[in-house]
């Protein structure tokens, strides 16, 4: 972007003609690459991410909410076994059977019991059908108020004549139930609501029942019939001896067991499970043992298979879980939190388990524990699995749990490797499919806040986790959630902060630009929360990323309606704002020692807001109308004026870039022509100042400025080019870049070229070729087009180069040698890219300046060449 306009003489028929020196760049280039060339002069800048602020207390809703205490779920409560609905536990029928109107006629003796086939007989009257119906209205009772088997089993011995009136109605009809048909095949335990212990019946002493329990039980009385003569041995003290007689009595009702429950599963039931349960009731006041039996109790659940609906004892497994919770004992609860997940419980019991893993994982001392066990697992299959609507509220608090394991790195990043994110993203797409006219619609909001926090944090896994959220498409999900929630602040600044985050990666950045609704997105956010910093500084990092390397994304923001106002409106409201802060700080008497280093909100927002001005000016389009837009450029200067770079670094620096760009734009609609001159004298400052990234960046400046002749008057008015000259001596390439543009325009005015000797820059330009031309042919290029239009008007070398000449004629016939200029050491693009600038750049100036210095040698001295 510099203004090369000395004169250069070719001879032409041995007479000297003037001509352009731009026209020495041979070949001839196309329009394509004019264009890159100047969009490589022109600078995308880069900023820090905003800073997101840690939620020390982990809460469902953290503590800058939008949302008013009364309108959002609870965090803290209490869970009690009755938070758990004892009915739903029960399994479901799957054939709902009408009640019998007669009585069936039991065996009433061994020796028909193999051949009799009972037929159903009428009751004799009416009388004798409501004393059947009111015996089974009294079980029914008896058997739904907490008893965890079945009713209690007289044995056949006793009480005989009552069971041949009315108990073999009543066992018939249970038969036909799904929690009790087992429970006359064999006589089993019964747990007692009151004293929570197992018993068979009032008639066996405790070693018995135990013994029965622990394992006899299932030796013998379990043992298939034929295997063992054992259980023929009579006695009447004996217990096998009295339940023999019962055991062949339901020997008729082997069939219908079959269809309500496998053999198998019985036999495990007894053997492995219905001990547990007794251990959970006899140590229910050491948290060790009862944790140590939940873990037994999972692991013998999941080898037989009997986890999730389908497990015919699950409410008698249920109800004993369910009065565990009454134990205040948070690891105690994770192992209860999980075997209930695990089956499959719904509606209330869903909640209510949801809540129990929320009150677990919101205490940040569980972690240690929830590492080690499988809670994540079954929180996560509850989103997979379970109803959204009709559970929108368990999935708040199951949400609310993830989310607090996100805060644990060694859990989020086992979120990741078990496919969290794909599961997150599915609940995404089923909540925006639903409208917002829906009844569901709040609470959904509910759910959606703990969903893109949690994504929020997994944003910051390794790579995979980010590869994972480009492959799903979050960008365009979360574009989707973003409009649909547009009142929802909270919704929104999560969606923010994720992409935030995730636009600083190529990656992602390219997926967002994709999305074109993004970008009208963010323009109505900033219209409608312009006061909230903490989202308009994440919206305007975004923009940022997006048009830092994206020509296209630059040029479809510009032309969203009302895009170039909405960014003046931002710079005027936090200007004022910074501004104001400034005041207050002085007229308190602060000293500029004491003056904060970091930025402060205003300053940031600021900050970032020219950065997305800068970027967006590399677009020729749309460079050219921002340099016309006389409000942002009066902004931009106002900054120079108003802050200095020790008060706000960053802010300063972007804000001379912005200028950097809009400057190369010389239409003369331009705003910076206009101000040129005073956009010149607040250079002056940043120039003097002792922070060299300032430095560098005037200098840059002045380099474009000082195309226009009024410029280079001030410059030279100033005494501006001394400290200009001084720079070469900085032994930095850029910084000798930038300082030689600036010299090549001194040089385009004939009265200010002898400056350049007087100050010894002739010196310094020939050390500046030495130390770096071989390694940065651009830099060689400037000071041979620098050099080239000093000597305009030479007619001795000696006088004109002084002693530098012969230094300069050495180094010229070097580096135009093609075998000693160019490393072949490096790579093969490398020394392409190297042979290519050299060739297309310096070679042709290179020549010129070498022939022009020999032709007006008198003595040429023998060269010596020497590789670099």
């Amino acid at each position: 972007a510099l203004l090369c306009r000395g004169m250069q003489t070719s001879k032409n028929n041995n007479s000297e003609k003037a001509e352009p020196f731009y026209r020495l760049s041979v070949p001839k280039q196309t329009g394509c690459e004019i264009i890159n060339e100047a969009r490589s002069v022109l600078r995308p800048l880069r900023t820090r991410r905003p800073f997101t602020p840690t939620e020390h207390q982990r809460k469902l809703f953290g503590s800058q909410s939008s949302r008013a205490p009364q309108n959002r779920p609870r965090s803290v409560f209490s869970l009690h076994a009755s938070s758990f609905d004892l009915a739903e536990s029960r399994p479901v029928s799957g054939v709902r059977l009408s009640p019998l109107n007669h009585r069936p006629i039991l065996v009433t003796s061994a020796k028909d019991e193999d051949s009799f086939i009972s037929l159903p007989k009428p009751p004799a009257d009416a009388a004798e059908a409501r004393k059947i119906s009111s015996a089974r209205a009294r079980l029914f009772r008896r058997t739904s108020q907490g008893n965890f088997l079945s009713a209690k089993v007289v044995p056949p011995d006793q009480n005989e004549e009552k069971l041949d009136s009315e108990e073999p109605a009543v066992m018939s009809n249970l038969c036909r139930s799904n929690d009790n048909c087992l429970a006359e095949k064999r006589l089993y335990t019964q747990f007692n609501d009151e004293s929570r212990q197992l018993i068979c019946n009032e008639h066996i002493s405790r070693s018995e029942r135990e013994d029965f329990l622990k394992g006899t039980a299932g030796k013998f009385l379990f043992q298939p019939r034929g295997e063992s003569d054992q259980m023929q041995k009579p006695g009447a003290g004996s217990l096998w001896a009295r339940t023999t007689g019962w055991k062949r009595r339901v020997t008729d009702l082997e069939d219908e067991t079959r269809i309500n429950g496998s053999e198998e599963e019985e036999i495990f039931w007894r053997i492995k499970i219905l001990p547990i349960l007794l251990e959970l009731e006899k140590v229910e006041d050491n948290i060790e043992n009862l944790c140590l039996a939940c873990t037994k109790l999972y692991q013998a659940l999941n080898e037989g298979n009997m986890l999730g609906k389908k497990f015919k004892r699950r409410s008698v497994l249920l109800k004993t879980l369910y009065k565990l919770v009454d134990i205040d004992s948070d690891p105690l609860c994770l192992k209860l939190a999980k075997i209930i997940l695990a089956m499959k419980v719904d509606g209330k019991n869903l909640l209510s388990v949801c809540k129990l893993a929320f009150k677990i994982c919101r205490n940040e001392k569980n972690d240690h524990l929830i590492q080690n066990d499988g809670l994540l697992d079954c929180l996560l299959d509850v989103l997979r699995t379970e109803d959204l609507q009709k559970d929108n509220e368990a999935f708040l608090y199951c949400m609310g749990a993830i989310k607090f394991m996100s805060g644990n790195a060694v859990l989020l990043n086992e979120m990741a490797d078990k496919g969290a994110i794909e599961i997150l993203l599915q609940l995404m797409k089923q909540i925006n499919n639903i409208k917002e006219n829906d009844m569901y619609f709040s609470n959904l909001g509910h759910i959606l806040v703990q969903l893109t926090a949690t994504l929020r944090n997994l944003a910051d896994v390794l790579p995979p986790a980010r590869h994972q959220l480009v492959c799903n498409g979050a960008a365009s999900e979360l574009c989707v959630s973003l409009e649909q929630h547009m009142d929802d602040k909270d919704v929104c600044t999560y969606i923010v902060r994720i992409f935030s985050k995730l636009s600083s990666y190529n990656d992602f950045c390219a997926a967002l630009a994709d999305c074109s609704r993004c970008y009208i997105l963010f323009l109505a956010l900033l219209h409608k929360h312009q006061k909230q910093q903490d989202l308009v500084i994440r919206i305007i990092f975004i923009l940022g990323n997006l048009t830092e390397k994206n020509n296209q994304a630059r040029e479809q923001f510009f032309k969203e309606r009302g895009s170039v106002n909405t960014l003046i409106s931002l710079f005027q409201t936090y200007y004022e704002l910074d501004l104001n802060a400034q005041k207050r700080y002085r007229e308190r008497g602060g000293e500029e020692e004491n003056h904060p280093k970091h930025p402060s909100e205003a300053e940031d927002v600021l900050i970032k807001l020219i950065r997305v001005l800068a970027n967006l000016s590399i677009h020729p389009n749309v460079g050219a109308a921002l340099a016309a837009a006389h409000r942002i450029v009066e902004l931009l200067v106002t900054v120079l004026e108003y802050k200095s770079v020790d008060d706000c670094e960053e802010l300063v620096i972007n804000a001379a870039t912005t200028i950097n760009n809009l400057s190369y734009y010389k239409e003369k609609s331009s705003a910076v022509q206009d101000k040129k001159l005073r956009i010149a004298e607040m250079l002056v400052k940043l120039l003097m100042s002792n922070n060299m990234d300032g430095v560098v960046e005037a200098v840059r400046v002045f380099g474009n400025l000082s195309q226009y002749h009024e410029i280079r008057d001030f410059i030279v008015q100033k005494k501006i080019y001394r400290f200009i000259i001084a720079l070469l001596d900085a032994k930095n390439q850029d910084v000798c870049v930038f300082a030689c543009g600036v010299l090549l325009n001194l040089t385009v005015d004939k009265n200010k070229r002898a400056l350049l000797m007087k100050e010894g820059g002739i010196g310094k330009l020939v050390d500046c070729l030495q130390d770096f031309g071989p390694t940065d042919w651009q830099l060689a290029c400037l000071i041979c087009k620098t050099l080239w239009n000093y000597s305009e008007n030479i007619t001795s070398a000696s006088s004109c180069f002084g002693e530098d000449t012969d230094t300069l004629l050495m180094l010229l016939t070097s580096l135009l040698d093609e075998e000693l200029a160019l490393d072949y050491s490096l790579s093969r693009d490398l020394r392409d890219h190297h042979k290519q600038y050299w060739e297309r750049e310096f070679k042709p100036v290179a020549e010129k300046l070498l022939d022009r210095i020999q032709s007006h040698h008198s003595l040429l001295p023998t060269v010596t060449i020497t590789p670099f």
